[in-house]
């Protein structure tokens, strides 16, 4: 079975039990690596989540994966945080994080760049407005969504 299938599953499964337990699912992987398959969930709410609640999402996630059996071979269910530099997926993403600080890798370069890291002004007319600071002045850069390849939060230490 192909991972996007596996993820779509997934997905369908585990919305319920998010909402029953208020919390926003964040991504889904599910690739092999070495001779191991891993799922990978990332679940987050406002303020974060514990461990104890991944544990949850976890065991009924797992018992809901194992009555659809969409995986037919042996693989590592892994449930948790996105962590400091949570990936950003979906325009509401974008638009929960202005004003955070971002690094967004593009598709097709804009102005000779193909990353840009820096603080997200706004989200609007589905364009990432972030301000990058080269050397002692700032840019303003306009990121279209459909032209963002990768974007996460980044962890700033000045």
């Amino acid at each position: 079975m192909g991972s996007q299938n596996v993820t779509e599953i997934t997905e369908e499964l585990i919305q319920p039990i998010l909402e029953d337990m208020n919390l926003e699912l964040v991504d889904i992987e599910f690739q092999q690596e070495g001779k191991n398959y891993f799922l990978r969930v990332y679940v987050d709410k406002e303020g974060g989540v514990d461990i104890e609640e991944c544990g949850q999402v976890s065991e009924q996630l797992s018992e809901k994966l194992d009555a659809q059996d969409p995986i037919t071979f042996p693989y590592f269910l892994e449930v948790s945080s996105p962590g400091a530099e949570r990936p950003l997926k979906k325009r509401k993403d974008f638009e929960k994080f202005v004003n955070h600080n971002v690094n967004i890798k593009v598709s097709e370069h804009i102005d000779g760049e193909q990353e840009f890291e820096g603080r997200l002004l706004s989200f609007e007319n589905d364009t990432a407005s972030v301000e990058v600071t080269i050397k002692t002045r700032k840019k303003t850069y306009e990121i279209p969504f459909d032209n963002i390849a990768k974007a996460r939060l980044a962890v700033s230490f000045n």
